[in-house]
């Protein structure tokens, strides 16, 4: 009885280390290929089907985005190209801007 438990947990053991290296881990990083649409340059967005040179600048003038999926919700480019290029391209979150800093204390007045 003891040895079928000590196979049954071996194969367990083995069975769940399988299992995990054939997951993909939660948050991805997105692919070497794809397009940060924040950061890309205007070439790199020319690469892009059906991205010209109106969208290009339409794209890095409404940047920051949030999500890729505002290049449709903003009109930028219709949901039928956003099809085509959604596996193409992601929008990195932009890191906040450091706060502004604090202006000096106004100097003690003169008596």
């Amino acid at each position: 009885m003891r040895f079928a438990a000590s196979v049954f947990a071996v194969v367990l053991l083995f069975a769940g280390v399988a299992s995990a290296q054939t997951r993909a881990p939660a948050s991805a990083p997105p692919a070497a290929n794809q397009i940060d649409l924040n950061s890309a340059s205007r070439d790199q967005l020319l690469t892009l089907d059906g991205i010209g040179d109106v969208r290009a600048d339409a794209i890095i003038r409404s940047r920051p985005f949030r999500a890729k999926t505002e290049l449709v919700e903003r009109h930028i480019i219709p949901e039928a190209l956003y099809e085509k290029l959604s596996d193409k391209v992601y929008a990195r979150p932009v890191a906040a801007a450091p706060a502004a800093p604090a202006r000096p204390a106004a100097p003690p007045a003169r008596r």
